[in-house]
Order: structure tokens, then sequence, then C-alpha cells
């Protein structure tokens, strides 16, 4: 088990097939869990236990659950999946892949945990999340989740009215430095040494926003915490209260290799994900993907709603399957009685 769960009561795997193993415990796979335990199917979460949002104080953008501390939003999701009857496992997957099918050819998955436990499932919904790849800049990473934030309506409000600098990681970065700019008067926007054609300059002088050329050198720490600003690579010092950056962002694939999932790169080098389609469903049979490891823009009410819709569609399958092998068990009933 991953030490960072370690604080946090885990389940037992149950012996036998359950009818979803649900990779992730994030909103996506709670969400996704609530709604199959709901349908009285059996249901386990594997959770890694370290959700992308976990640096951040709260989530917004999510109504009624504005402002919640992430990981209360996930204890009070994990204790209503509980109380439906699934589990809640602990525990990083080393291994998911096919396994021998039921007689009727209902599909079968082995799900290995690092610690050797394993479980086997009829279906399988990934919800593993992503992971933010920040630029290789010194001082950026010690202030990601406070100082240095991603998405303007995550945090937004949060950060309005401050001196905001845009770290420019790639095309998209013009765009999300617009976004920044309906927040607050004094942005910066740090080009990093990289090229920005005049069309988005006259945009930006257009609407009063900063740029700098000078490669950047380091982000410095103010004296208490938080960010005091980015020194330039030439010596410069440019004050700045909040770094916005745009990331790469790469769907967890961790130990999933054995699903052979197809996988996609997203626009203007932006990252990597998942490839699905209607309901989270792939090209692999028996086998749904939701959340940020398919849309990683997602935020957690749209990453909890996609979780819900691929579990509805899950269950779905499982019913005609259901009905399926029932039918199959009376014809060979009949067969074997008149035999």
């Amino acid at each position: 088990m991953a030490e960072a769960t370690s604080a946090y009561a885990t389940d037992a795997l149950p012996g036998g097939t359950v009818d979803v193993v649900v990779i992730g415990g994030g909103a996506a796979g709670l969400n996704g869990a609530l709604m199959l335990a709901r349908s009285r199917r059996s249901v386990v979460v594997i959770d890694g236990g370290t959700p992308r949002n976990a640096p951040a104080e709260a989530m917004h953008g999510f109504i009624v659950l504005d402002g919640t501390p992430p990981g209360e939003l996930l204890e009070r999701g994990r204790e209503q999946v509980r109380g439906y009857g699934g589990r809640v496992v602990f525990g990083e997957v080393a291994s998911a892949e096919p396994a021998a099918p039921s007689r009727e050819g209902d599909p079968r998955f082995a799900v290995t945990l690092a610690d050797g436990r394993a479980v086997t499932a009829r279906r399988v919904l990934v919800a593993s999340g992503l992971r933010d790849v920040l630029p290789n800049v010194p001082g950026l990473a010690e202030h990601w989740g406070r100082g240095v934030v991603h998405c303007p309506y995550c945090h937004g409000w949060e950060v309005r009215d401050q001196p905001i600098g845009v770290l420019a990681t790639g095309p998209a970065s013009v765009h999300h430095a617009m976004l920044f700019r309906q927040l607050t008067d004094d942005l910066v926007y740090f080009t990093r040494g990289g090229e920005l054609d005049e069309g988005s300059r006259a945009r930006f002088a257009a609407r009063g926003v900063r740029v700098v050329d000078t490669p950047v050198g380091e982000v410095a720490a103010a004296e208490g915490g938080g960010i005091a600003g980015v020194r330039l690579a030439d010596g410069t010092f440019v004050a700045r209260r909040f770094l916005a950056v745009a990331t790469r962002m790469r769907a967890r694939t961790e130990g999933l290799d054995g699903l052979g999932l197809p996988m996609e790169d997203l626009p203007d080098g932006m990252g990597r994900r998942f490839a699905s389609g209607m309901a989270g469903t792939t090209e692999v049979p028996g086998v749904w993907v939701a959340g940020n490891a398919t849309d990683p823009t997602a935020q957690v009410g749209a990453s909890a709603a996609a979780g819900a819709l691929a579990a509805a569609h899950i269950n779905a399958h499982l019913a005609t399957a259901d009905t399926d092998a029932a039918i199959a068990a009376i014809a060979a009933a009949r067969g074997d009685a008149t035999s």
C-alpha cells in the first residue's frame, strides 16, 4: 500500500468475481462506484490515495459543494459508497489485464495490487486521473496548488486583483492568459524565450498585459511563505503574487498497460489521454474510462458526472449479460432434459 494512504481505513478485497472494479478513487471513480452500488452491483474501488487536487485547500465551481476541501469530499464519497455495500481498497495497481471469460463469453479482468492482493471483475472502470507536468523552472514545483495555479475556474476568484504572472508553456498559454486577465488588471506574460506572434502581442497590448521575453531563471519565494516573484535570466526581478501555468496533462497509466487501452495526444502538445467514446466506452470490450484520465480539462463536477454516466452504461451492459446468461442456462437445462 502506498505510504500516502496509510492513514485511511481500507476494506478487504472480496473473494470470487465482482461485477466492477473501479481503478481510481477521485470524483469520477467514487461517483461511478456509488451509482453501481446503488444498482446492487458488487463494486470495488482501488484508490492510490494521491488525487490531483490534493495540494488545493478547497475545490470550486461545483454548486452547493463550492469551497469544500478536496479531502472532505473524498472521505464523504467513500462513506457513501460503503453505505451501499461497495468497497474502497487503498493500494497501487500493479497490473490489470483480461482474464479467461465466462462460459457464455462474458469478459473477465484480473487486477493485481503492488502488495500482491488481487481481484477478478466482469467490468473495469478506469478513473485513474492525470498528472500535471510542470515546466522545469527552479522553485516552481514547491508552490504548486497554492502560489502556482493552472485553472482560472478553480482558483480564479481566490487570486483576483492580485499581481499575476503567466508562464508560457505552449500555444494554449495565450488563451490561458486572457482568461486570467479577466481576473486582474496586473498581468505579466512571460514568454520564457518562446515565440509570440504580433497578433497576440497586439491583443495583449490592447488589454494592458505586459509581455516579458527574457527567459525565466527561477521563482522566488516570499518570506513567510508564498511567491515573491520571478527572477529572470539576466537578474531582473519581477514581483508577482501568483503564477499561472498551463501544464502538460498526462493520464495516469501505471499498471494499466495490460488492458491495451488506446491513447491519443491532446492538441498543442497539452498532454496525452485515454481515448474514449460515448459514456466512456473504449475499444476494449468490458472497459470504460471516466474523469481526467480521458477528459483532462474536466473539473470535479464534470468528472463526477462522467463517472455516473459510465456507471449507468456499465450497469446496462451487465443487465444484458445477466439476461443472456439466464437464457443460456435455461436452454442448457432443456437440452440436458431431452438428451
